[in-house]
């Protein structure tokens, strides 16, 4: 039996379903602070409580015979967690030592980890590997980072498996029935304001990139559950110490997301520049020859299938007003 944990949010959702496909039997571990527990599969248990009560967390492992954990429950805002940086630090290092600590005591011997692209920081080479210097630019990455760190040295001191993987930009949705609806990811973000009317914020476009905003490398969730699918029995059979980057190795800017977000949806709208926010790099995109080198798994949906599959699931038959811009501002759909 696999533990995931955050198993009724956006990611969550996916991952399991992936995990059931390939045979996997699942048991739900969620706070429902962010998570919907319609989005868990009928069949599937949903044990409600923190991964920060390591004690309710044995309690689940033991409960149901689990020898092998997916974690992915965490906070995972930028913006936020520099905000409130006290409580990123509880939510993602102390849940996941509650999580290791549980693990121990129930005898369970193998974890896979949702870490994060933000461990990287700013980075000044066109791809970035998992050898690639590690200097997060906000508390989100520092706590990522952190738990890696703990999760390496618990692993090989406990005789643990471990395989942390470290998403990209993570949209789209692999049924109607899971949209993402965040409130801290760009693309749902730029779907909210035009069901508003209020054309989308881009934060900065003096960024040392071709226009000027942030670029980031857009993997469709799909392919990110696929990923855990791929790892799961790798990381449950033989004794693993591994890190991988999940991304499609192809950097989009916020701009090309707008214009993207446009053919997908038919809309024509404008966008406001806001002030850069605290903790963004300019330029973040992955190197993920290791997981296709190792594991066979690859990204196969580019840009415009991550977001025409997340306006479906966002919009349905919702239609939704151009939003008024200044004048020569607009562009076009299908540019």
């Amino acid at each position: 039996m696999l533990m995931v944990t955050g198993g009724a949010g956006y990611i969550g959702a996916h991952v399991v379903r992936s995990l059931l496909r390939d045979g996997h039997e699942v048991v739900v571990l969620d706070d429902l602070s962010t998570g919907r527990p319609e989005l868990v599969p009928d069949g599937v248990p949903l044990e409600t409580g923190t991964v920060c009560d390591s004690a309710f967390v044995a309690d689940v492992l033991d409960l149901y015979d689990v020898d092998s954990v997916v974690h992915l429950a965490g906070r995972k805002a930028v913006d936020e967690s520099t905000a409130r940086p006290g409580y990123y630090y509880r939510e993602n290092v102390f849940g996941m030592l509650s999580i290791l600590e549980a693990m121990v005591r129930t005898d369970v011997r193998s974890i896979v980890f949702s870490s994060s692209a933000a461990v990287y920081g700013t980075t000044d080479c066109e791809r970035v590997t998992e050898n690639s210097p590690t200097n997060p630019a906000s508390p989100y990455g520092r706590t990522k980072l952190m738990c890696e760190w703990m999760l390496r040295d618990i692993a090989a001191a406990e005789g643990i498996s471990w395989t942390a993987l470290r998403y990209f930009n993570v949209a789209g949705a692999g049924e109607p029935s899971l949209a993402d609806r965040g409130a801290h990811n760009l693309v749902p973000k730029v779907f909210q304001a035009l069901d508003e009317g209020l054309p989308p914020t881009v934060y900065g476009d003096d960024y040392e990139t071709p226009d000027g905003t942030c670029i980031r490398d857009y993997i469709h969730v799909a392919d990110l559950a696929d990923a855990h699918a791929a790892v799961v029995p790798t990381t449950r059979s033989a004794r693993t110490a591994a890190t991988y980057n999940v991304g499609r190795g192809h950097g989009a800017s916020v701009l090309e997301v707008m214009r993207a977000v446009q053919r997908a949806s038919g809309v024509c709208f404008d966008w406001r520049v806001g002030d850069r926010r605290a903790g963004d790099p300019a330029r973040v995109v992955a190197d993920a020859e290791r997981m296709s080198r190792d594991l066979g798994w690859q990204a196969r949906r580019d840009l415009d299938d991550i977001v025409s599959s997340a306006w479906q699931a966002w919009s349905g038959a919702r239609p939704v007003a151009a939003v008024p811009g200044e004048e020569g501002d607009t562009i076009p759909v299908g540019t």
